[in-house]
């Protein structure tokens, strides 16, 4: 358990402490485990608890929603225009003009005839400069009804019609439809291959173009989810044309088979011209969301709404649910050419069990109860929910529910060859990518218009719309964990090293139940019972520990420069918190799990930080107003997210990592971005139109604020740092404080250069520039 202490000591020629001698003021810390794996562990446990609280919670809610029959249609639209800002799902679509036949000389629109209709190739416009396209089907007969039926992600609209082969005979519900006269739009799903992920003058990647869109997107308030529904209701805008230009008023109906349920699912509870919805292969109970695909991952989707949410916002409309067989997934494609990067997220689809899916509908149960319509919920299990989608009784249910009748199965006759769809998908995904990037281009306007409402006429009226800032950025980026009162620190520490400069302490802080803070405290020798010391909190980065901080040989100092060590040696107290992103996936899926109840890691972080600073505040030699933050890579992320928000920490260091962020997070044009590598976690709600790393850093204002950069540093480019950091210096020059801010550039890689940064922190904690 404490090999890292002993291996430390060969390095630093320090005395290895294995008691447990305590700081003066704490308890003795007596815990075997890794002080990271009592953290991960507790993280992992909030999680799991944490979901299931909201899961009751939000049940309570929408009970007594649905209970006042006089308001609850009015508080079910409420709902949902939040589901829509969740989804993302927000963008104006594009007024429909009509359907749009596919079509050249070569290759006619019309694919297939059936003495039941014929099957045409079409798209229709959704947003600007997206589409959906995909089939349409239309009876020979004038129809009884109006169709959205949505494949899963992996077949294609032709496979699900039975065009192709790919789908049994059974679940080609498209085809189904047309037989019962009714008129189907099938749109093209992005699918879970990765041909298209990625630029080819850049770098490609085994992410699914799901994934691959889904990381943009998020990142700019949008979801793979939220884009696909906006093309669903683009084609209920369409449907309802068609109604309206023919003067009949069809149904209008939705139908889908695993991905295609999802959306089916979503797409009826937004839109109530959707009069009935037949789910096959997808209502369950979402508590490990985490386990699925990332692009199934909704930003605090989980706080109010789960699958039987869903279907409470479709009450009192007709849902059949269906527990069948689906396509599973096991993971991305790891099997790819030696040119394609592996960094695609770990996520499963898989066929529920019946009693999974029976639990959630007798929740939703209650929903329909509540509103009085018990007989517009249907349950039927596909054989023990092992058998295939559009299996009897549910499919006959979900016709006579909809007064429509099952017609002679018939066979197509092609008109043309058809293609494998790449061309297609190819559009499909780049029309979406395009949309995305373009948000991204944009996105610097909506937030210079939302950070210019703070006055900088004056540091103290800055200091006013300062505050409203950081509970945005804090409830709405990051996610804020909610509080737990009347948690004491019970500080517990050992003694772990000491040589003739410092004494190094071992700390545990219990911050919520089962949530802990950790790190080593540097303690140097000679400080007076009286006297009081400036303290720097020196952070390590990704997959670091403490020790990386103070060590001056090996793979740690080869970035960290032993910056903790050298500043206890000039005689500051240093402290080196232990953050929680270690573990590779382990942290990774932790930041999974929080997000659908809207938290992030960095919620987790902030209430560690805060719980530490009141204790380093309350050591009597402590100067509690000289307390600052210089962080690395991961830690320099830290630098501008944690002290800006935490007004104890007096002045701020971003080493190896002040970027433009959102460029760096979205763009798919240049190397440095997060898009081609395995960091899916890196991507936060909606920053691009929250804050940059110029507006967290005007959140440091008054206080000193540094930027660290070497222009060997492969994180970014110099013209990339040069560019955000201007705006930063430009804030504090109109504020008068322009002594306050500088950034250094160095001939180096990525590291701790150690040098304008001492005499930073010098200057300003007011310390002794000698050691």
């Amino acid at each position: 358990m404490r090999n890292w202490i002993l291996g430390l000591a060969a390095v630093l020629a320090v005395f290895p402490v294995l008691g447990n001698e305590p700081f003066p003021g704490t308890v003795p810390l007596v815990e075997e485990l890794p002080l990271d794996e009592v953290m991960l562990r507790g993280m992992e446990k909030y999680v799991v608890r944490e979901t299931r609280r909201q899961a009751n919670a939000r049940m309570e809610r929408w009970l007594e929603r649905l209970g006042d029959p006089a308001t609850a249609t009015a508080k079910v639209q409420e709902q949902r225009e939040l589901l829509r800002e969740y989804l993302g799902a927000v963008d104006q679509r594009v007024a429909p003009q009509g359907l749009e036949y596919v079509a050249s000389t070569e290759s006619p629109a019309t694919l297939a005839e059936s003495t039941a209709g014929r099957a045409t190739a079409v798209r229709w416009q959704v947003l600007e400069g997206v589409t959906a396209e995909g089939l349409w089907l239309r009876p020979a007969g004038a129809p009884v009804a109006r169709v959205i039926a949505i494949p899963d992600a992996d077949w294609t609209p032709e496979m699900f019609a039975g065009l192709q082969p790919g789908v049994e005979a059974i679940s080609q519900l498209p085809r189904r439809l047309l037989e019962a006269g009714c008129e189907v739009l099938i749109p093209t799903l992005i699918n879970r291959d990765y041909q298209f992920s990625g630029n080819p003058t850049v770098k490609m990647t085994n992410q699914p173009h799901r994934e691959y869109i889904q990381r943009q997107a998020f990142e700019m308030g949008r979801t793979m989810i939220g884009y696909e529904v906006q093309k669903v209701l683009g084609g209920v805008d369409q449907l309802s044309r068609l109604n309206e230009q023919q003067q009949v008023k069809l149904p209008i109906l939705v139908v889908g088979v695993s991905e295609g349920g999802l959306l089916a699912m979503h797409s009826a509870a937004l839109d109530p011209r959707i009069s009935g919805c037949l789910v096959c292969g997808y209502m369950r109970h979402r508590e490990d969301l985490a386990a699925e695909p990332i692009y199934r991952n909704v930003w605090r989707l989980l706080t109010d709404f789960g699958d039987a949410e869903l279907a409470a916002m479709i009450a009192p409309r007709l849902l059949v649910v269906q527990a069948c067989v689906v396509p599973e997934v096991s993971g991305p494609v790891q099997d790819v050419p030696e040119k394609v990067g592996k960094g695609a997220a770990p996520g499963a689809i898989w066929t529920n069990t019946l009693a999974l899916v029976r639990k959630e509908v007798n929740r939703a149960g209650k929903y329909y109860e509540a509103m009085q319509v018990p007989e517009k919920l249907i349950f039927w299990s596909s054989g023990e929910g092992d058998g295939p989608a559009g299996n009897e009784p549910a499919w006959g249910e979900f016709l006579q529910g909809n007064s429509l009748m099952a017609g002679a199965e018939t066979k197509w006759e092609l008109k043309r060859a058809i293609d494998d769809g790449n061309g297609r998908q190819k559009r499909q995904v780049n029309e979406l990518v395009d949309f995305t990037q373009n948000l991204m281009r944009q996105s610097h306007h909506v937030r210079e218009k939302l950070w210019s409402k703070g006055s900088r006429d004056s540091v103290e009226e800055w200091g006013k719309t300062a505050d409203g800032f950081r509970k945005l950025v804090w409830n709405e980026m990051i996610g804020r964990l909610p509080e737990v009162p009347g948690i004491p620190p019970n500080v517990r520490t050992r003694k772990v090293l000491e040589n003739e400069q410092y004494d190094g302490y071992e700390v545990l802080i219990d911050v919520q139940p089962q949530i802990v803070a950790a790190g080593i405290l540097l303690w140097p020798k000679g400080i007076r019972a009286e006297e009081k010391r400036p303290v720097v909190v020196c952070q390590h980065g990704l997959e670091g520990v403490p020790v990386d901080t103070i060590t001056r040989v090996g793979d740690g100092a080869k970035y960290y420069s032993g910056f903790a060590h050298e500043l206890a040696t000039r005689g500051f107290i240093a402290y080196a918190p232990q953050n929680p992103y270690r573990g590779e996936n382990r942290f990774r899926q932790i930041q999974r799990g929080v997000n659908p109840l809207g938290l992030s890691l960095y919620s987790f972080i902030l209430p560690q930080h805060q719980k530490t600073l009141d204790w380093l505040k309350t050591i009597p030699q402590v100067d509690p107003s000289r307390i600052a933050f210089y962080g690395l890579s991961y830690g320099g992320k830290t630098a501008v997210r944690v002290p800006t928000l935490l007004t104890d920490y007096c002045l701020s260091i971003c080493s190896g990592d002040f970027n433009e962020w959102i460029l760096k997070n979205v763009t798919v044009d240049d190397n440095p971005t997060y898009m081609f590598t395995g960091e899916y976690e890196i991507y936060e709600w909606n920053m691009g139109h929250t804050a940059n790393y110029a507006e967290l850093s005007y959140l440091m204002t008054p206080r000193p604020f540094m930027v660290e950069r070497g222009h060997h540093d492969g994180v970014s480019y110099d013209e990339w740092v040069a560019w955000e950091y201007a705006k930063v210096r430009r804030h504090y020059a109109e504020l008068g404080l322009a002594d306050k801010t500088t950034i250094e550039w160095f001939l180096g890689p990525h590291k701790i250069h150690g040098v304008g940064t001492y005499e930073f922190l010098h200057k300003h904690l007011n310390w002794p520039g000698t050691k």
